[in-house]
This record gives structure tokens, sequence and C-alpha cells, in this order.
């Protein structure tokens, strides 16, 4: 299997909500494994040890709670990027990820030619989506 690079984003107590907001935009197969599921009984058996989404497209997204006594720090670690030329997947993707969250740069027409946007989801994830301009 080659490489590949991909996000993983900790999440305070809500993993599972989240991913599974992220699998009703992009879809794919979610699978997600509890702490409880591999021996831990005490508080937070019920949260997310391990989340994957992978998508039709090719993506994957990794997320998981973070574990008690750890340090939580939401968004200041992690900003994902959708690009790509196929406007009309990312322009929904764009519709569902700021419906909820906030704007921080409407996606609109670049001085580089291209589409961008920025903004932060309800789960406090920054997301950059660049839509090319097809090349042919």
């Amino acid at each position: 299997m080659a490489s590949r690079l991909n996000p993983y984003i900790s999440f305070n107590g809500d993993a599972r909500e989240a991913m599974e907001f992220y699998k009703s935009i992009f879809g794919g197969t979610l699978v997600l494994s509890t702490f409880g599921e591999f021996g831990n009984d005490g508080d937070g058996a019920d949260k997310i040890m391990h989340g994957m989404l992978e998508t039709d497209d090719g993506y994957t997204l990794m997320g998981a709670d973070t574990p008690p006594g750890m340090p939580y720090n939401p968004g200041d670690n992690i900003t994902v990027s959708l690009s790509g030329d196929d406007g009309d997947v990312l322009r929904g993707y764009w519709e569902k990820l700021s419906g909820t969250g906030s704007v921080s740069v409407p996606l609109e027409k670049q001085m580089w030619g291209d589409e961008f946007g920025s903004c932060v989801d309800k789960f406090g994830i920054s997301w950059l989506v660049n839509i090319g301009t097809p090349q042919g």
C-alpha cells in the first residue's frame, strides 16, 4: 500500500457526533471504536478511541476523543483542505460545513483565479475549500 497523508482530529467528547456529521457530508464508510472495546471500562468507556471515515472519493478522515487527563485545544492545530476541480461537489461540501459553522472567507473567486473559501465548522475545525479551474 502506498503511503498517504490524512487529517487526524481530536475532539472533546463529541467525536462520534462529529464523525457522523462528516459522514453525512462526504458519505463513505465510518468505523468507530470506543475505549471500552479495548478494555477501558471506567469513565469515558463509550468515547471514541479511534474513528476512520473512508469516502468513495478517496478521502480519509480520522478522529478520536481526547482521553481523560490529556489537554484539549480545539481548532488551533489543524486545518483540513478540500481542493479539486469538481465545483459542484466541493460547493456542496462547503454549504454543509459552513452552514452550521462560521465563514472566515466567503467561497468566491480569488485573485489567483480559483474559487476559495475558509470556514470553521460547528465542532471548531477549520476548513479550506479551493475549486480550481479545470485544465484543458
